[in-house]
């Protein structure tokens, strides 16, 4: 898994500030995880220990309505 922030709809939000990859990376915003290292940060963020990954990719959310 490739996450890169500059195509988070999260990036520079509180939700950033939270997120897991923003604590291991900072500003550069580029983490390629592993399937095991995915699998062992959910597995901690599903416990409290760390932040969970809040990535929502700029397609991911839904658009918005019109009038």
């Amino acid at each position: 898994m490739i996450i890169d922030c500059d195509q988070c709809s999260m990036n520079h939000t509180p939700a950033c500030d939270d997120c897991v990859v923003h604590a291991l990376v900072g500003d550069s915003g580029i983490l390629t995880l592993a399937e095991e290292e995915r699998s062992a940060i959910d597995a901690m963020s599903s416990v409290g220990l760390i932040s969970p990954i809040r990535l929502t990719r700029h397609t991911d959310r839904p658009a918005a309505s019109g009038s």
